[in-house]
């Protein structure tokens, strides 16, 4: 029962963390109606940059100033390039965001070189935070937990609450009335870019710690956050929210779990090869996103919060 309570806690961080990550790919579909493949490149930016922020001011500083800047550039790139290909099309702003996680990458390599990097932890953040029937809950990941947990207060702070929220709410269907009303949609949509790449970027520094920072790192998160926006709903918060959640948990429990394949065949009488028996679900676990992703497609081809089509 405690390990079990442990893994839940682990769980709900992983999920909490996707849910950084994925909040800012859907708050920017929402808006622009573009499916940034940068987004993930945004992230390994934001875990770079956290990294050098830690090592040169403190890991405090490093929370603050990674976000921003990642997000200083997602401004710029969506005010310089992403607004002159969106009229052009979908599969034209779709092109150039796919450029610029290429370009992303590369930069990073230029920068920080191919070698993992290794982020600063501070004391007081180090080491078990409590210990259940020896399984112990790193203090990390319950700073993890606060710091998801402030980001979607402010998020909804900012969306439900404050006079830009309600622009940014109101833009999303009736852009044309809100610009009649004298408020500027492009900054608009510039503004919700740079806070999406915010996001991913805040991401990216506060995992740094948990994960190996290294030039792959977008592409390992990058496919498993169009996973979780996908089953949520594409462009509902809400489904990225609950997706999120169900990814992390189901994960995690994977990870630790001692089931074999072996198990499952033996209740149905299924002969399998002794190889195959032995397969344990911890390994399957990285399948397991996209399976779940198959059948939420098959089942639900909308997502959990997603509204059906015209044609349904």
């Amino acid at each position: 029962m405690q390990a079990f309570a442990i893994d839940v806690l682990n769980g709900l961080s992983y999920g909490l963390l996707l849910f950084m990550l994925s909040a800012g790919l859907t708050l920017i579909f929402s808006m622009l109606g573009v499916l940034n493949f940068a987004h993930a490149s945004f992230y390994m930016l934001g875990a770079y940059l956290g990294v050098s922020f830690a090592i040169w001011l403190g890991f405090g500083w490093a929370l603050v100033l990674a976000p921003l800047v990642a997000g200083l550039a997602g401004a710029v790139f969506e005010w310089a390039l992403l607004r002159r290909v969106r009229p052009a099309g979908p599969l034209n702003a779709l092109l150039l965001t796919f450029g610029a996680a290429w370009a992303i990458g590369e930069l990073v390599k230029l920068v920080w070189g191919l070698q993992p990097l290794a982020a600063p932890l501070p004391a007081r953040l180090d080491g078990p935070l409590f210990t259940l029937g020896g399984a112990a809950f790193p203090r990390y990941r319950a700073f993890v937990l606060v710091v998801a947990a402030c980001m979607l207060g402010l998020l909804y702070a900012v969306l439900r609450i404050s006079q830009t929220g309600l622009v940014v709410r109101a833009a999303l269907t009736h852009a044309r009335a809100v610009e009649a009303l004298g408020h500027d949609v492009p900054r608009v949509q510039t503004m919700v870019f740079a806070f999406g790449t915010a996001l991913a970027a805040l991401a990216g520094a506060v995992a740094a710690p948990l994960f190996v920072v290294e030039p792959a790192m977008a592409e390992s998160v990058g496919s498993i956050v169009f996973v979780v926006v996908v089953i949520g709903g594409l462009g509902s918060l809400g489904g990225a929210f609950v997706a999120s959640l169900v990814v992390g948990l189901l994960q995690t429990f994977a990870v630790s779990s001692e089931v074999s394949l072996g198990n499952f065949v033996e209740l149905w009488g299924v002969p399998l090869p002794d190889a195959w028996r032995a397969l344990t679900l911890a390994q399957f676990a990285p399948l397991l996103p996209y399976l779940l992703l198959v059948a939420m497609l098959a089942v639900r081809p909308q997502g959990l919060f997603g509204q059906r089509g015209e044609d349904d």
